[in-house]
């Protein structure tokens, strides 16, 4: 009897293990995995959330960049730690849409990571340097038509949105681009602003800034709808260009195999920095739109990013784009 009872609270025990690890969860801080440089739209909403998840969890989340190879690196890291939840990933059109389009890569964007939760996105919009002579998006259109030698365009890694858009601009204008690769939003402002290129499709959040200081130039925005933080600027759609519309969307996950409990305390965190008015005050100032609160979920980014992967991989594969630059 005593073996017996000895062995119902062994099995007892074992069970209760992981609901006792999962409560506990988590006893020191995380790190967030961001493949972009520092600066850029990625890194500062990852930053935003970060500090707000802290609250629910009780733990600070260190924001680790790992940049290179549009985000795929950063992303790897995360489908190869240990499920535990302790890291984690933000993740976006780039580094979950395009690149996995181009890279040959260890990992299935679907297949090896646990969904967490949809933050926030924003549209991108096309910037040009300040010196450029046209003002307006047909004016951008005719001048790109004319002019004798390539324009710089930077895009943002390979396979990126921004050079998804450049490639689609150019294919419906009949414009010559000379393509620029940078590692991240930020260094391609940065060299836009300072006339080393024409034009970029960049980010509207991280860019407004330079676009009310006169720093460059807002065409149009690569969205349905005008964005409400720039109500002026008119769609590519507007402006004669059908279909060049991208939604920058980013999104949270988490190592494959991680405890549903664990995964649950994660989602909770997130919605609840999310909902939590100081973090969309700043997420708001900045021109991000939160994703509504039905799809903070993990089956929402899930279907969300599958969504993407079927209606962008045939146009990636169709432009020819090589991950060689």
């Amino acid at each position: 009897m005593k073996r017996l009872s000895f062995a119902g609270a062994l099995v007892a025990l074992l069970a209760f293990m992981p609901a006792a690890q999962a409560q506990s969860f988590p006893t020191h801080p995380l790190s967030m995995m961001v493949g972009f440089p520092p600066g850029g739209p990625t890194d500062t909403l990852a930053r935003i959330v970060a500090d707000g998840m802290k609250t629910t969890l009780g733990q600070a989340i260190a924001v680790e960049t790992v940049s290179g190879a549009s985000g795929t690196i950063a992303t790897g890291r995360v489908v190869h730690a240990a499920p535990d939840g302790y890291t984690i990933g933000i993740g976006q059109w780039s580094s979950h849409v395009g690149s996995p389009a181009l890279y040959n890569l260890d990992y299935d964007i679907i297949k090896d990571l646990q969904p967490l939760s949809l933050l926030a996105y924003s549209p991108l919009w096309i910037l040009g340097k300040a010196a450029l002579p046209p003002s307006t998006p047909a004016e951008l259109i005719a001048w790109a038509k004319s002019q004798p030698q390539p324009i710089t365009v930077g895009t943002v890694g390979t396979g990126s949105a921004a050079q998804l858009c450049a490639i689609y601009f150019a294919q419906k204008t009949g414009a010559h681009f000379q393509y620029v690769p940078y590692r991240g939003a930020a260094p391609a402002l940065q060299d836009l602003i300072g006339g080393q290129i024409d034009l970029s499709c960049l980010e509207a959040s991280a860019t407004l800034p330079s676009v009310e200081a006169g720093k460059v130039k807002a065409y149009a925005v690569l969205s349905e709808q005008r964005w409400a933080k720039s109500p002026n600027t008119p769609t590519m759609i507007e402006a004669g260009v059908p279909g060049l519309s991208i939604t920058f969307w980013h999104g949270l996950w988490t190592t494959k195999g991680t405890p549903k409990d664990v995964v649950d305390r994660l989602v909770a965190s997130v919605q609840n920095a999310l909902a939590d008015a100081a973090v969309r005050s700043r997420l708001e100032t900045l021109g991000f739109v939160i994703f509504p609160r039905d799809q903070q979920n993990p089956a929402a980014l899930e279907a969300y990013n599958k969504a993407e992967l079927d209606k962008w991989w045939p146009v990636i594969k169709a432009a020819g784009i090589k991950v060689s630059e």
